[in-house]
Parts: C-alpha cells; structure tokens; sequence
C-alpha cells in the first residue's frame, strides 16, 4: 500500500470555524493513525476575498487544537507557474481548449435555456470535435480555458462515507479551468495539488460532492492517480438547524477566549459524526489509535453545546492544580489581576473547579480573593442576623487555638453551631458572604483554611 498522506486545504476567507476544524481533525487523525503525512494547504486563489489575517487566524487555530502539519503550509497564489505549465499542456494535447464566449453570449444562453425549462449550462460552442467547423476566432475577445469534459458514460467513485455516487458525464458541462486573464480556477488547482502532492485521501465536507465528478475527470485527464473520498455531512446546531454563530459556528479561538480547554475541543469534535463504539470521552492518542473512516456516520451531526462545556469540566478536573491555576492565573493576568495578594492559586482553582466548567468562570469564581471584595449590602443584610452575631464572634475566638487544616476548621464550626443552637445556614452563609461576596461557595470549612488565619479574622472582625 502507498503510505497515506492527507490534507486540510481551507481557503483564507475567514477564520476557522468547527466545521473547518472538524475536517481537519479527522484529516490528521487518518493520516497519524497510518503513520501518513498530514499537509496544510492554503488555498489563496480567491485574491478578493483572502487575507494575511485569515491566513493567520487558521495559523492560530491549527495550533491552538495542537494539529501539527507534517508538510507546507503550501499556496496556491505560489504555484501559479505550475498551474500554468499543467494548462499548456492540456491545450497541446487536446484534454482542454480555449473558449471565446463572451459573457453577453453566456447570459443570453442561460436565459434562453432557462425559458426553455433546460438546466443551465455551457453548450461548447467552442469545444473542438472531429468534422466540426468552429467559428471564426474574435480579435477583441481574450479566451477562458475549458476542461474538455468527456461526453458519455458515469464518473464513479466509492465514497467513504456516503458509499457508491455516480455522476453521468452528461450532466456536466466543460468546466473553466482559467479565466481570460490567465488565472486558474479552484477545481483545477485542487486537481493539480493533490496530484503533486500524491494526496492518497481527500477528506472533507459534503458541500464538495458536486466537485467531486469534475475533478476526478481533470485527474484522469492528467493520468494522475485519484484519491479515495470521504465526505463528512455537515453539523446542525442544538436546535437542528443550519450551524451558525449562535450555536457554535464560530472561530475555534472564540473557544479558547471563552475558557474551553483544546483537549475537550478535540474530544468534541472528534464526536461530532465519528464513534468508537459508546466512548466519548477518550485522549488524543485514544483518537490516533481508533479512528478509521467506516465509522463516520452519513447523517448530519449535531452540535451540543452542554455536552461540550460538560467534556470541558472533565478535562478541568483532570488537569494537576497548578496547571490549571497557571491556564486560570494567565486568564486572571489578563484582567490586570494579581494573584500574588491572596491565597494559592492552586488551591482556589482546585476548591472551585468542581462548581465551573470553563476556565472563565473559574477565573470569575477565584478573582474575589484577590480584588479586596466589599459584599453587597442587601445580601449580608439578608444573612448576618442578630442570632448568628454571638455565634461568629465565638468562632472568631476560636479559631485563635485550632489547628490550621480543614478538619480542624469544620469542627469548630460545628461545635460553634451546637453551643449557640444554630443549624448550619445560620453561620455558614455568613461566613461565605463575608468571605467571598457570594452567597453560593464551596464548602465552608474549606473556604476558611484557603484563605488563611489572618485574612479570615480581619474580614470577620470588619463586620462583627
């Protein structure tokens, strides 16, 4: 067997969505799972709409997901040369020809065809056949390049995903291949790529079925080898309908701004359309080591946004506390907050990361310890009662004498609490309020240990 080689050719136009990470995930999980190549291919020939910030931001993207390319990243707007090469050789030996239509001509085509109830299409006015007289060439007119398309027959291929298409030859008109000002078109560029590049396995999304007969034809027209295809459907958003930006077709560097950790990303999407039986929580190398291309379903995926922030607390959880407090403290950093005034980072992430399922919201839970927090008024008001002022001055003093550990802390607590004949509420939730602001907090005992001695008595002091 050739050795696998893979690639992921987005085209510059925008950033790199899920979709686009999907693609690119299951192009680089194949091609690792075969000890293939994996390329990047930046498909730039869109002049008007590609920029070196979309270049970039797919960059980011694929290196933020840790998918690391084993070849390029190659440009298309780099090998126009051999593009052009390949396209002189098409004219001189027959597979393509120029075309003097005008686009006037063209429209009056369609609308004539389309009156006529027929599906819009070139009708090779120009197309050189044997015993056929072409019209006389146009001084004025600069000539696009068409691929002479054969006419008869099916062109066949059997999906990986979808199974056996096949396409009559009748149905497909002769494709541009450069237009009048030279440049060549995506198909054709596609074609002469993956065949330099010796592409054995094009995976991508369903929205390039209707490409795919062309250039299977360009490719046997070069004598060039034809990949296997595998196209994924597309994915849905929570409500079923088309993926958009409110549902989670957005930059994967949203995902990273908005606290998700790049190994759930991946878990994710790695779900999205593919199973390895009922896993779904596995590693990357898990990945590396199950994934195949029988198992991607053709139907569409849908998008799952608590199942994502779900994945997310796992991977949080599973971190080691100072490397979730480094992720959480850079996030911190960020806002201009400094850690170093306050309790251990590690232990804070580590007290609250079972309450948070992004590295926001953890960096928004811990952030009070170390910002001087003033609780709301109506809130203590509305928990430090006059029943449980006796009861927090006694555990004030008492905690002169008890062993700094959590333990420790929590008899206290509950010793306090049977003296004065209080149930828990009554001196935890002011105990919380008074600590952090907030009325929800981990464990009260806990709570009191993070933030050490010192802190704790002058905060409860303040509003003894």
């Amino acid at each position: 067997m050739k050795p696998v080689r893979t690639r992921f050719a987005p085209s510059p136009t925008g950033y790199l969505h899920i979709g686009g990470a999907r693609t690119a995930l299951f192009s680089w999980a194949y091609a690792r799972r075969h000890g293939g190549c994996f390329i990047l291919r930046v498909e730039d020939t869109d002049v008007a709409r590609s920029t070196p910030e979309a270049v970039q931001a797919i960059l980011d993207g694929m290196a933020w997901l840790e998918l690391a390319h084993d070849e390029g990243p190659f440009y298309q707007m780099q090998r126009m040369d051999r593009y052009k090469e390949v396209i002189r050789q098409m004219l001189a030996n027959g597979t393509a020809y120029h075309c003097y239509t005008t686009r006037e001509e063209l429209d009056t085509l369609r609308t004539e065809q389309e009156a006529r109830k027929e599906k819009p299409r070139y009708d090779g006015r120009w197309r050189p056949e044997v015993g056929k007289t072409l019209p006389p060439v146009p001084a004025d007119v600069p000539p696009v390049v068409r691929f002479k398309n054969p006419r008869d027959g099916v062109v066949a291929w059997d999906d990986q995903v979808k199974g056996r298409i096949e396409i009559a030859n009748g149905e497909l008109d002769d494709l541009i291949i450069a237009r009048a000002d030279g440049t060549p078109t995506y198909n054709f560029c596609v074609c002469v790529d993956d065949w330099d590049m010796g592409i054995t396995h094009v995976i991508r999304g369903d929205d390039h079925v209707n490409n795919t007969p062309r250039q299977i034809n360009i490719l046997k027209a070069l004598n060039a080898e034809v990949p296997l295809y595998a196209h994924l459907s597309m994915i849905l958003g929570d409500d079923g309908s088309k993926l958009s930006k409110r549902h989670g077709a957005v930059s994967v560097m949203q995902y990273d701004e908005e606290g998700f950790l790049p190994e759930a990303v991946i878990n994710y999407l790695a779900r999205l359309g593919w199973s390895h039986g009922d896993d779904e929580v596995f590693s990357r190398q898990q990945l590396v080591t199950w994934f195949d291309l029988d198992h991607i379903t053709a139907s569409a995926a849908q998008f799952n946004t608590e199942k994502l922030l779900w994945l997310n607390q796992h991977y949080m959880k599973q971190l080691p506390p100072a490397d979730l407090a480094a992720r959480v403290g850079a996030r911190l950093a960020a806002r201009g907050v400094d850690t170093g005034n306050g309790p251990e980072l590690a232990k804070a992430v580590a007290l609250y990361v079972d309450r948070c399922n992004t590295l926001n919201t953890l960096a928004d839970a811990v952030e009070v310890f170390y910002i001087g927090i003033e609780p709301n008024p109506e809130l203590l008001a509305q928990h430090l009662s006059a029943d449980a002022l006796p009861a927090l001055a006694d555990f004030v003093a008492g905690l002169a004498g008890v062993a700094w550990e959590t333990p420790a802390i929590g008899a206290l607590i509950k010793e306090t609490i049977a003296r004065h004949g209080l149930k828990m509420p009554k001196l935890a939730m002011p105990l919380r309020v008074i600590l952090t602001g907030q009325a929800q907090a981990p464990s009260v005992d806990a709570l009191v240990e993070m933030i050490g001695c010192e802190r704790v008595v002058t905060a409860l002091n303040k509003h003894l």
